[in-house]
């Protein structure tokens, strides 16, 4: 037996983008991330910006402000964002679609799914691998930093924390956190919802990858 869904919750900067694809190479199974939000602004008709406005790792502030420019007749945001004069989605309906994707995705042959609070939405489901990657703050901040493109203009970054990472972190880990307790009533941090948790970083990526696929194989 083998896990044909693999769920991976990540704190910012704990390395998922990395992680969820290396894990589904190994695995053969497709990685769903942004083709969640995509096929569900096709379900409920909205635009991909609208639809990652109510996503459960959109930087808070710009959720703020693409949601409240939705609502507005006609807004262009100088960066190719455009919403049409209509109604913005609930942010129940959003949520109630992004379900239905998860849950087809572990019926039709399954994936590696990160982020949407999958874990939960798949809690009993068989043949399915729930895991958490975390780790300390600080750790945190220094591979967001290392990771972050260079702004137009700036230097590289140097792996120091500045406080635009610092503010991209806190409102990502409260975004997060927001999302799953408002609609699911749970901490995504809490242990009790995966089978494994680990500590990426300070686990090198690929052991993090070796850990979970050796879980999945033998689920």
């Amino acid at each position: 037996m083998s896990a044909r869904v693999v769920t991976i919750s990540a704190a910012f900067g704990a390395g998922g983008p990395v992680v969820g694809p290396a894990v589904a190479g190994r695995l053969g199974l497709p990685f769903v991330d942004r083709a969640i939000p995509e096929l569900v602004a096709g379900e409920i008709g909205c635009t991909l910006e609208e639809a990652l406005a109510h996503d459960d790792r959109a930087e808070s502030g710009i959720g703020r402000i693409l949601a409240g420019a939705a609502r507005l007749p006609t807004v262009a945001l100088g960066m190719d964002v455009y919403f049409p004069e209509r109604a913005v989605p609930l942010p129940e309906e959003f949520v109630e679609h992004t379900e239905s994707v998860i849950t087809r995705t572990a019926e039709r042959g399954g994936g590696v799914l990160l982020g949407r609070a999958a874990a939960v939405v798949l809690a009993g489901y068989e043949g399915a691998l729930h895991v958490r990657l975390d780790g300390p703050r600080e750790r945190r901040l220094a591979r967001a930093a290392a990771e972050m493109p260079p702004e137009p203009g700036r230097a590289a970054r140097t792996g120091t924390p500045d406080r635009d990472v610092e503010r991209m972190l806190d409102d990502n880990d409260r975004a997060r956190t927001a999302y799953v307790k408002h609609f699911y009533g749970a901490d995504p941090a809490d242990p009790r919802l995966y089978h494994l948790v680990i500590d990426s970083t300070g686990v090198p990526v690929p052991a993090t990858v070796e850990l979970i696929v050796v879980a999945a194989l033998a689920v």
